[in-house]
């Protein structure tokens, strides 16, 4: 087996093996790996690793992506963790290296996914279910990019944490995806996920578009309003976190959803 690989850090890893025991501390990942068929490899997984749905009945739930159980880690023996730069801290990932290599993803672009796929498809030799993942999601992209192509930009506001008020700024997944739908986020300058507000959307931008988002917060009904009340002519919009910032296979389904988002928007 090819033994010298690279993580999206940089970080340069000697596998000699397939690894058989795996913890997966992203949500997105843990999806995935289960689509390349990689199931049974996993061994741990954090209490938000929701899909596929039966998982956390069999897996040993490990924490979350930002407070994980270093010992229930180390019992499990694995011979490979898999984190991400965003989701996971600094200090989380150097404490677990102590137990095992630590792969750190890094994903922010489209490009950034498909590499992150076809690491996973060599790393576990499991490269052709890698490459029809590919194949699938860059057909879905070209066409996705076709219908969004005589689509007018829009400038939008996205929302994804209450009390403080926070939002999708720049350098980031959730933008990517904005981008791609000729959303054009109001916050692309102010950092990755700036504190706003209210009083000041209009100030920063004046939205056509509020988004708020099912996850990491999960805005209501009164949130709607509450916001509403200091835009000036936005129309607000519920929107499925997970399409927006869970990457990996899931970005095909998001696509499909894209396409019905852009229709409710009219």
């Amino acid at each position: 087996m090819h033994t010298n690989f690279t993580d999206q850090l940089g970080n340069g890893f000697d596998i000699q093996s397939v690894p058989k025991r795996v913890v997966s501390l992203v949500p997105s990942q843990t999806e995935l790996l289960c689509d390349l068929g990689l199931e049974e490899h996993i061994i741990g997984i954090t209490k938000f690793c929701v899909h596929p749905y039966h998982l956390k009945s069999v897996k040993k739930i490990i924490g979350g992506t930002k407070k994980v159980h270093y010992e229930k880690i180390k019992l499990l023996q694995p011979d490979l963790i898999i984190a991400n730069k965003e989701e996971n801290t600094l200090e989380i990932v150097e404490e677990l290296r102590k137990i095992c290599p630590v792969w750190v993803t890094n994903v922010i672009t489209f490009e950034d996914n498909i590499q992150m796929i076809s690491d996973f498809g060599k790393i576990f030799k499991h490269r052709t279910e890698a490459q029809k993942w590919i194949d699938k999601i860059n057909f879905a992209y070209t066409d996705f990019k076709t219908f969004v192509a005589e689509k007018p930009t829009q400038k939008a506001t996205y929302f994804i944490w209450k009390n403080p008020y926070m939002v999708a700024g720049s350098d980031n997944f959730i933008n990517e995806m904005l981008k791609l739908n000729h959303f054009k986020n109001i916050y692309d300058d102010k950092g990755r996920y700036p504190e706003i507000e209210l009083k000041k959307m209009r100030i920063e931008g004046d939205p056509d578009l509020v988004f708020l988002s099912s996850e990491p917060f999960p805005f209501k009904e009164e949130d709607a309003f509450e916001i509403g009340r200091f835009t000036h002519h936005a129309k607000t919009v519920f929107v499925d976190g997970e399409m927006f910032s869970w990457y990996g296979s899931r970005i095909l389904k998001a696509f499909a959803y894209f396409k019905k988002l852009h229709e409710r928007i009219g």
